[in-house]
């Protein structure tokens, strides 16, 4: 893309994303995610009703009548976009790739944040990590994080998400809440889920697509596995080759599943094409 392309791209996103901020996620994005506690805000006068452990007994005597200390929910909360920018996520069939699915829910999730007065940050990886950008707030810092979604391109084909993860847990000591993004067709990440699922609100994002699941019936076809380069021959019109190819995908869907079932976190499973804003509204309503 030109940098005029570029610029629309970012700029489109941006109106999409606060346009379903602003009427869909309002409410629903600062209810599904607790702030860390609660802070003291002010006094006012006692009125029945208020907590009479929260009378400021000081105030009170100086005033000569019963003031309640009011408190407020410490709002400000870290989020970061883990985003798996392996080849894997450059195949779509269904009018985007995985890579543009995850780039479109990043960006609504990236101004939900900041909407709320959140800081929001960004972690490519492929069979490591790629780039990383700590949290802050503001219009500017997530158009910055839109831009590099749409143009950074990724020096490995692989996927770990382990080492993801791995850095996940060695950068960020304050409790964040955690996007990780891929078709999570690895393995090994599960013990290091568990201990980020302990510090951190995790949530998995599973993208896919259509031929992901079900092999079109072509014939003969040459294949190349996008991270490894393999090659192979398949006869798409066998019925064993195609159910063997479904039964692999359903395993990866599952094992993806049962690990963070397991580790306490949440999964969203999101097909290209597929109404991603229904899902992730359910999503906060959910866990409101």
């Amino acid at each position: 893309m030109t940098t005029a392309d570029i610029l629309k791209k970012v700029r489109e996103l941006e109106i999409k994303s606060k346009k379903l901020t602003n009427h869909l996620f309002t409410g629903e994005y600062h209810t599904a995610f607790k702030g860390r506690g609660m802070s003291f805000k002010e006094v006012r006068e006692y009125e029945p009703g208020d907590d009479p452990r929260f009378i400021d007994w000081n105030v009170s005597a100086r005033m000569g009548h019963t003031f309640s200390k009011i408190f407020e929910e410490e709002r400000e909360l870290s989020v970061y976009l883990l985003i798996d920018i392996s080849a894997s996520s450059l195949f779509g069939t269904l009018r985007q790739s995985k890579k543009d699915l995850m780039t479109e829910m990043c960006a609504v999730l990236a101004f939900s944040a900041i909407s709320n007065n959140d800081k929001v940050g960004l972690i490519f990886f492929s069979d490591h990590v790629e780039k990383f950008i700590p949290a802050k707030k503001g219009r500017d810092h997530v158009l910055y994080m839109v831009r590099e979604m749409l143009t950074f391109k990724s020096r490995s084909s692989q996927t770990d998400v382990l080492k993801a993860l791995q850095f996940l847990n060695a950068t960020t000591r304050h409790k964040s809440i955690v996007f990780v993004l891929s078709d999570f067709a690895d393995a090994g990440y599960h013990d290091t889920l568990r201990v980020a699922a302990k510090r951190h609100d995790v949530i998995g994002v599973q993208v896919y697509d259509q031929r992901d699941e079900q092999l079109p019936q072509a014939g003969l076809m040459n294949l190349r596995d996008a991270e490894t380069g393999q090659m192979v021959l398949l006869n798409t019109n066998d019925p064993y080759t195609r159910f063997k190819y479904t039964q692999q995908f359903q395993k990866v869907l599952e094992d993806a599943k049962n690990s963070f079932r397991k580790a306490g976190a949440d999964l969203l499973q999101v097909a290209t094409g597929q109404d991603y804003v229904k899902l992730l509204q359910q999503f906060f309503i959910r866990r409101a």
